[in-house]
């Protein structure tokens, strides 16, 4: 069953608010113990990574990426000199989203046994979610899983321009000959990167001093590197102070008086919670707000409703959020059947609480970066007593095999108490595919003496962890 005129029962053991990857998987686990199960979505089934974020933006990147590292390698290099094939390959951009059409995420949610309802779920009360003229009531439990929205800024001129926000520049079917991107995250490094090389000038405007001050300083120096000599106009320490639309130029102003003159503007500028308008107020939280859950996931305050994903700000990724909802499911069947979480299995798909000391995450830009845990800073404000430890990638034999001038840099923060990784950044080409490693070091709380044993394959990327130990070790 799909449409809501369908179903005639509205009584559920667990209804779902927003069906995206994490509703997905809270209803993929509450189904799989058994539990009957609503998910309610008001646009498309499969959400937002799916169409307009993960999906889309790594389909854009990842002839990007594979064109750079092919101009690194004599005998290839002078095959791929000339620009990208736009038209192909936002051509396969969406038929990975296919094309914006939800029809095999429905049936992944029919053959789960799961009832699908369209439009748009409020919260009237406890327990209680309304999606037109429909009530369901949740024995059990009532998950909001319904994401994060673009934050755009209060500028002069801003309605009048239209600007990209992170759903138009992955979803654009065309590039845009200037393009203006404000921001200096990850949305705003990766769309600037894409667009960059499918034949967009990009100005890349960042009110701070770097890009990814999330993450170690030498990432952001790292990437911005890479996008200038991509092409991209990197610009930091510089705000706007207006925008307009005139003859349809977007004209941007600076902080510095600087008249800057584009096709497109995006606003990569931050994320706020989807809960300003699903009944917040009904149950005593307040509209609009992130959700403060424990380490269940369950609402500080509510024995019965549960916030997985973006809404509760612990981290704004789709695995973690997919990990949050594995950690929901299994809470909410415990709790279901009477069990104590302490008597679920504290490991894989039944485990009931959530770690959250080791997230991952990768931007995919040339160079790429990728991180884990703490950085040094953030290990250093949280009292711990570290020593970083640096190694430069390009020195590692694999690094020179993957591409010629290789350019790259390790760190891990190691806690001198106990001799364990608190954090590690990879920053270089190819990347993305050792932070896993990492992460097992990480959230595993690996002993420095036994990470010795873990001996890398020769000649891979992976030997830096042989170096990095050996500078520990020396140093």
């Amino acid at each position: 069953m799909t449409e809501t005129e369908s179903i005639a029962h509205t009584t559920y053991d667990v209804v779902v608010l927003g069906a995206g990857p994490v509703g997905e998987n809270v209803a993929d686990r509450t189904r799989a113990a058994g539990l009957s199960t609503a998910v309610v979505e008001s646009e498309l089934v499969g959400g937002e990574c799916s169409y307009w974020a993960c999906m889309p933006s790594k389909a854009l990147l990842r002839p990007v990426i594979a064109q750079a590292d092919a101009r690194r390698l004599p005998g290839l290099a002078p095959a791929v000199q000339g620009p990208l094939d736009t038209a192909a390959v936002l051509a396969r951009r969406d038929e990975f989203t296919s094309h914006w059409k939800d029809d095999g995420q429905v049936r992944w949610i029919e053959g789960i046994g799961a009832d699908l309802y369209r439009g748009h779920g409020r919260l009237t009360g406890p327990r209680t979610v309304t999606v037109g003229d429909k009530v369901l009531t949740a024995r059990h439990a009532v998950v909001v899983s319904t994401g994060t929205r673009a934050v755009l800024p209060d500028l002069p001129g801003l309605d009048e321009v239209k600007p990209w926000t992170s759903r138009e520049a992955t979803s654009a079917k065309a590039a845009p000959g200037r393009l203006v991107v404000v921001g200096g995250g990850v949305v705003a490094t990766e769309m600037a990167a894409a667009w960059q090389a499918l034949g967009s000038r990009v100005t890349l405007l960042v009110r701070g001093k770097g890009l990814l001050n999330r993450m170690e300083p030498f990432a952001g120096e790292l990437v911005h590197e890479g996008l200038t000599e991509a092409g991209a106009d990197v610009r930091t320490g510089t705000s706007v102070a207006s925008v307009a639309r005139e003859n349809g130029t977007v004209v941007v102003v600076t902080d510095a008086g600087e008249r800057i003159e584009a096709d497109e503007i995006l606003f990569a500028t931050g994320r706020a919670p989807r809960t300003d308008d699903i009944g917040l107020d009904t149950v005593g939280l307040e509209p609009g707000s992130w959700l403060d859950v424990d380490d269940s996931l369950r609402v500080t305050g509510h024995d019965w409703l549960y916030a997985v994903g973006d809404v509760n700000h612990r981290a704004l990724l789709t695995h973690q959020g997919k990990y949050q909802a594995r950690i929901a499911g299994a809470a909410i069947a415990a709790r279901a059947s009477g069990a104590p979480l302490l008597e679920t299995a504290p490991w894989g798909p039944h485990a009931a609480t959530a770690d959250h000391s080791a997230v991952p995450q990768v931007v995919f830009t040339d160079p790429e970066a990728a991180a884990v845990g703490l950085s040094l800073a953030e290990a250093e404000q949280a009292g711990h007593r570290v020593r970083a430890v640096d190694y430069e990638l390009g020195n590692v034999s694999g690094a020179s095999l993957y591409g010629d001038g290789y350019r790259g840099r390790a760190r891990m923060v190691v806690d001198l108490e106990r001799e364990i990784l608190l954090g590690v950044t990879f920053v270089g080409p190819g990347v993305g595919e050792l932070i896993h490693s990492a992460t097992i070091a990480v959230a595993g709380e690996v002993p420095i003496s036994r990470l010795w044993h873990a001996v890398p394959s020769y000649p891979t990327i992976s030997e830096v962890w042989l170096r990095l130990l050996e500078s520990y070790r020396d140093n």
